[in-house]
């Protein structure tokens, strides 16, 4: 099992180093270090232990660490920066494995990119050797580049030459999309094996600042602390512990606090029962401070954050994932009241950035996504966005019988209209009534601030089914049956196409073109066949390519 919980003491990747409000976070990648055997992480390449520990320390440096305001990323090795992801070991693992490890990286730089946009916490980097593939595009995560001016220091993105695969984590659509560089400009870079260096990657903007190698890092702690003077992270507060979470893991359940994960491999299904608080929120920042991570929206979060990507790598062959609450759905809208009116308080906004975050692991994981909204339910607020996020949501019309339960219901609150958006920059709401501005005003008018059941859900388009008793065992069944028995290939194209309506993003591009190139380029024989560039790199043997343009 690959385990996505760690902590600084068990780093072997990773070195923090606090001055104040700058922290340098100095790549030194272990060579034996690998998560698997079969390979060695030499010139600072990594795979995806490395980047578990990245995602960590990133975390870590928002909730744990409010007084940081600039991050430098720098390496540790002095020839170079980092050699990208590691070859061999992309080489030996089963493209289920590289489609995950891609999409785990690819949500760890946005999360650089995000603590940058809106915990105003700005990252650098400061190359000061060989750039190459995947770590010229942990550089382009960050806000600034610096690079060594000394004739040999590159950086690169050559992929495409030495292996006919792509850059596997936003590399192309950062480069025009964020970057702006001219799309001549990048094609040239992407198809030279050496790279581009010193004057040429500033013209070209590939790079924002060039250093002589001796005084790299000195310009580049100068920069940060110009950013730093700029932030808004409170000088003064105190920072929270995230502590190791308490869960047990057996074959067939997850159980943590706050959420219980239960699995049946017969049905290839996952049911994710989410409960609500047992308690009311803190009084006031103060408190909220006090509770640190046992506050109930932080501690939900990084459970079901774990959840997600433990099932995303651990159990591919579950078709669904059916989500389900349970607890006081006003105890929810409460907590959601509090963390909009103290959404200026640092913390309130990160657990609520962290939310975002977490939501958006769902609209790109690739399963299909059920919710099922029953009594004792408290699908509110931000719980509700859980059965948005789904690809469909099933609401009880009334009661089972002989249960003496209110029938289930449904509510809104400012939550749901942006603070929780999706990579396409819309909310979930927007996004499902994309194109029909008048019937987000109703839902808003009849549903914010109010529970409503059933049958009202349903008019308003908040709900897609809402069968009584009679008939609910049978089309819940029917629906998980029949997802089952459809090409997991096709639903994965389906899925992904239908969940994201309205304006294209850099992020929505990102994920949209590594779905189509990752699960076709990297399963092509060019690629991986017997005579594929990638199987033979580094046995001194040319690459056989079909010449064929499909």
């Amino acid at each position: 099992m690959i385990d996505f919980q760690t902590e600084p003491s068990r780093y072997r990747h990773w070195k923090l180093r606090f001055d104040g409000p700058i922290v340098v976070l100095l790549m030194d990648v272990d060579e034996n270090g690998g998560l698997e055997p079969g390979y060695e992480l030499k010139l600072n390449s990594y795979d995806l232990g490395v980047d578990i520990e990245l995602y960590d320390a990133a975390q870590r440096l928002r909730f744990e660490h409010p007084e940081v305001r600039a991050v430098v990323l720098a390496s540790g090795n002095e020839r170079v920066f980092c050699a990208g992801a590691n070859i061999r070991m992309l080489a030996q693992s089963d493209h289920g494995f590289k489609v995950n490890f891609c999409k785990f990286t690819n949500e760890t730089r946005l999360a650089i990119e995000d603590a940058s946009a809106h915990s105003s916490q700005r990252w650098l980097t400061a190359i000061n050797g060989s750039c190459v593939g995947g770590g010229y595009e942990l550089a382009l995560a960050t806000d600034y580049i610096l690079m060594a001016d000394d004739g040999s220091t590159s950086v690169s993105l050559p992929e495409l030459p030495l292996l006919a695969v792509l850059p596997g984590t936003g590399g192309l659509t950062r480069l025009v999309d964020k970057r702006r560089v001219r799309r001549d400009l990048a094609d040239v870079l992407c198809t030279t094996e050496e790279g581009v260096r010193g004057t040429r990657a500033i013209e070209w903007g590939l790079v924002d600042e060039l250093a002589a190698r001796s005084k790299l890092m000195e310009a580049a702690i100068g920069r940060a602390r110009e950013f730093a003077q700029r932030s808004n992270r409170p000088a003064g507060a105190q920072g929270i512990t995230l502590a190791p979470l308490k869960r047990i893991v057996e074959r067939d359940r997850i159980a943590y606090e706050n959420l219980t994960v239960s699995i049946d491999r017969n049905r290839r299904m996952a049911s994710l029962t989410v409960r609500g608080p047992s308690a009311a929120p803190p009084q006031d920042a103060r408190a909220l401070g006090a509770q640190g991570a046992e506050f109930w929206p932080l501690k939900l979060t990084r459970e079901l954050e774990d959840a997600i990507l433990h099932l995303r790598l651990n159990e591919e062959t579950l078709t669904s994932w059916v989500f389900r609450t349970e607890g006081e759905p006003e105890r929810v809208a409460a907590y959601d009241r509090f963390l909009v009116e103290h959404r200026d308080d640092w913390l309130a906004r990160e657990t609520t950035l962290y939310l975002k975050r977490t939501l958006k692991r769902l609209d790109v994981t690739s399963r299909s996504l059920f919710s099922l909204i029953e009594p004792g339910s408290c699908f509110v607020g931000a719980l509700f966005e859980l059965a948005l996020a789904c690809d469909r949501s099933y609401m009880l019309c009334g009661t089972y019988e002989d249960d003496d339960r209110a029938p289930a219901t449904i509510g809104l609150t400012e939550l749901n209209f942006g603070a929780l958006a999706m990579g396409n920059g819309l909310s979930r709401l927007e996004t499902r009534f994309w194109g029909a501005p008048e019937s987000l005003g109703r839902a808003r008018k009849a549903a914010l601030g109010r529970f409503i059941e059933a049958a009202q859900a349903l008019e308003l388009g908040l709900v897609t089914f809402a069968p009584d008793d009679i008939d609910w065992g049978d089309e819940v069944r029917l629906a998980l049956e029949q997802r089952a028995a459809f090409s997991s290939d096709a639903l994965t194209g389906l899925e992904a196409s239908l969940r994201f309506a309205g304006p294209e993003t850099l992020e929505t591009k990102i994920f949209a073109r590594l779905s189509c190139w990752q699960n076709w380029i990297f399963q092509r024989p060019n690629a991986v066949g017997e005579k594929g560039a990638l199987r033979l790199y580094g046995t001194g043997r040319r690459a056989e390519f079909d010449g064929r343009r499909v």
